[in-house]
């Protein structure tokens, strides 16, 4: 005990002795990118980082870059907010999810959700202008872990819900909810290629198997469309896709991203720096038998003379 109490006191008065630490400032989080819509296609940036070549085996070169495309496939309103979902993907793989949000009516967009590798969203809704749900799947190598993005705040924030407590292959068909807890969703099973139809009580925070079929489930209710206000359409003279929101019989344009967004090239490579330059040798001495004679000695001088 009183060797414990000693050890103790030493701590503490090391503790104790030691000055105040000075407060080590934590880098800040890089700022979004701010997309300002002038009328023409936006560009998402993509920066093509070698480990993104690497993880989807895309093989770039020189001459032969790999093209990266945005893909929209989902568009919805939150009171004065609006997202666009979907994806960034290559020729053959899918790269990452992107939610892309604007609070000014299209004017400018940041993204509201960190990218998710290998992942793709598909649908929107909300409930109200406050609880929201985006539909989205892993990718990559296939289909598989169906999950949903929720919001309490009008999609300022999301949260990730995983549909399944385990791994599976399956895609989400569809999900609607009627209110900001009962929710239903169509789930194509990738392993059985059977159809399964699940209700959630609690705003899809779980969800509880009701039916199972070999064909396309058809529900006791339609699920309700997405707006029908607002639409995403390719534009192919742009290369661009576009959000329209219809006003009357017309539907005019809110936004626009382009379609093409990089062109993935293997980083140049580092050259190595050039070698020191190598010493000058010392200059060896020259063998007795070559040497010439040795120098006479020098006349010594003589002394002046005291005579006048």
């Amino acid at each position: 005990m009183k060797a414990w109490f000693t050890i103790a006191s030493g701590v503490a008065w090391l503790l104790s002795a030691q000055e105040p630490g000075v407060p080590v400032a934590t880098p800040e989080p890089p700022k979004p990118v701010v997309l300002q819509n002038a009328g023409k296609p936006m560009l998402v940036p993509y920066a093509c980082p070698e480990e993104d070549m690497q993880w989807a085996g895309m093989a770039c070169t020189e001459e032969d870059p790999c093209p990266v495309f945005l893909e929209l496939a989902a568009v919805e309103t939150a009171g004065n907010r609006m997202f666009a979902a979907g994806n960034i993907h290559g020729s053959s793989t899918t790269l990452y999810s992107v939610l892309l949000a604007s609070e000014d009516a299209g004017k400018t967009w940041t993204e509201s959700n960190a990218r998710l590798r290998g992942s793709g969203f598909d649908h929107i809704q909300f409930a109200d202008f406050e609880t929201g749900w985006i539909s989205g799947h892993l990718l990559h190598p296939l289909t598989r872990d169906p999950f949903l993005l929720i919001t309490s705040d009008g999609g300022r924030t999301w949260r990730q819900q995983p549909v399944f407590s385990e791994s599976r292959a399956g895609m989400m068909e569809q999900f609607w909810f009627d209110s900001k807890k009962n929710g239903t969703m169509l789930i194509e099973s990738g392993e059985s290629g059977k159809h399964e139809l699940y209700e959630s009580m609690n705003g899809g925070e779980s969800w509880m198997l009701r039916e199972v079929s070999d064909r396309p489930i058809r529900t006791k209710k339609p699920l309700r469309p997405a707006n029908e206000d607002l639409r995403i359409r390719a534009h192919a003279a742009s290369k661009s896709y576009r959000i329209e929101r219809k006003q009357g019989e017309r539907w005019n344009v809110v936004a626009s991203f382009l379609v093409p967004i990089a062109q993935c090239r293997p980083a140049p490579r580092q050259e190595p720096p050039p070698p020191p330059e190598e010493l000058a040798a010392p200059e060896k001495p020259v063998p007795a038998d070559i040497q010439g004679p040795p120098p006479l000695p020098a006349r010594p001088s003589k002394p002046p003379s005291l005579k006048k």
